[in-house]
Order: C-alpha cells, then sequence, then structure tokens
C-alpha cells in the first residue's frame, strides 16, 4: 500500500491518479499511523513551505514520515515533498523544515531577466548517477517543473539529478530510501509515468 500524504496541496488529487494509472494501490492520508503502516510514502506538494510544514505539524504527519524513512521504507518527495528533507526555506521570512538532511532552500534567482520566477515548464535533467527510479529514462530527458525556491544539500552526494535555470538546480536528490525530485512527474507526460511506474514497482 501507498500513502499518499494529504497536506491540501495542489497536486495531490493528479498524483493519486498518476500512480493508480501505473499499477499503484494507493490511499490518500492525513492519518500519521496511515503513514506508519504504509509500506511505500509519497509526499506530494505545492505552494508555501510555511503552510505545508505547518499542515504537517498540526496533523502529527512531520514525525511519522521520519520515523518511516529511519524505518527504510521508500519514501517519493514531489516538490515540497523534496524541500521540507531540508533544515529550513528562507521562504516567508524563513521555516523550518523536517532536517532529515543538511542545507537550505533559497530562492530560485537565475541571473537572466529572459527567465521567469516562478519556473514553469519543460527542463531538461542530467543524471549524476545511475538510479533504479531513472531506469529506462535516457539522461537528458525532459521534467516538468513549478517552482520559485530551490534547494541546496549541503551534501554535494544527495544529488541525483540537476537541471539549469540560468543556474544549476538540484532537480532531485537520492539517500538510500529516499527519492525526491523538485519537477513533477505527475505532470511530465510519458517520461514521469515511467519514473512513477519504477517507484510502484521497486521491491
Amino acid at each position: 500500500m501507498i500513502a499518499i500524504v494529504d497536506v491540501c496541496s495542489g497536486n495531490l488529487r493528479s498524483v493519486e491518479r498518476a500512480l493508480a494509472q501505473v499499477g499503484g494501490e494507493v490511499v490518500v492520508t492525513r492519518d500519521p499511523d496511515v503513514v506508519r503502516r504504509a509500506d511505500k510514502i509519497v509526499v506530494p506538494g505545492q505552494g508555501a513551505f510555511g503552510v505545508f510544514m505547518h499542515g504537517l505539524v498540526e496533523r502529527g504527519l512531520g514525525d511519522s514520515l521520519r520515523e518511516a524513512i529511519a524505518s527504510g521504507r521508500p519514501y517519493l518527495g514531489i516538490c515540497l515533498g523534496l524541500q521540507i528533507l531540508f533544515e529550513e526555506s528562507e521562504e516567508q521570512g524563513g521555516c523550518p523544515g523536517l532536517g532529515v538532511y543538511r542545507g537550505r532552500v533559497i530562492k530560485l534567482v537565475p541571473g537572466d531577466p529572459a527567465l521567469k520566477v516562478p519556473h514553469m515548464g519543460w527542463n531538461r535533467v542530467a543524471q549524476r548517477r545511475p538510479d533504479p527510479l531513472l531506469a529506462g529514462i535516457p539522461d537528458g530527458a525532459y521534467f516538468y517543473f513549478v517552482h520559485s525556491f530551490h534547494a541546496m544539500p549541503a551534501d554535494p552526494s544527495l544529488l541525483a539529478l540537476e537541471s539549469v535555470h540560468g543556474i544549476g538546480v538540484c532537480a532531485a536528490i537520492r539517500r538510500d530510501n529516499v527519492f525526491a525530485c523538485q519537477f513533477h512527474p505527475e505532470k511530465s507526460q510519458a517520461v514521469g509515468l515511467h519514473l512513477l511506474r519504477n517507484f510502484v514497482e521497486a521491491a
């Protein structure tokens, strides 16, 4: 069973539909005990970092997510589901994250006035190393992004995928049972469904 964590995120239902389309047995939940019992965890998220973290803490989901990650169960984070894994975000004047990994989430500043923020659209991603969730996905594939902030891991070995929007952007991280991406696989058509299918079918 795959638990999709519900923090009233705008992309929740599209993630649910995409996972079901590739064979996932999913349940959408706000219950930390359901998260603790799930075989796999998916945390989708759009919107403001602080509001999202408040929703997690208010429902007791922050602790259950830390416990699930520590237990070794597969975790897939999408957009804010990536960013909350770090210590803090500078969004809204500074907000603490779950602190699973060292690092910060900072404003995306491309340095080129022709490049807009929020960054919305298709970008090529470069694979830093092989990964089971990327099996069958070519290096340089395009994924769909919607974001104004990006993660800066303190440990560069976390970086699994990198993109460029004027500057280098952490497109995905991997550490043991955790894979989390800044882009939206549920909006990334065939290549995104392929990644989600790899997650569903992974042992």
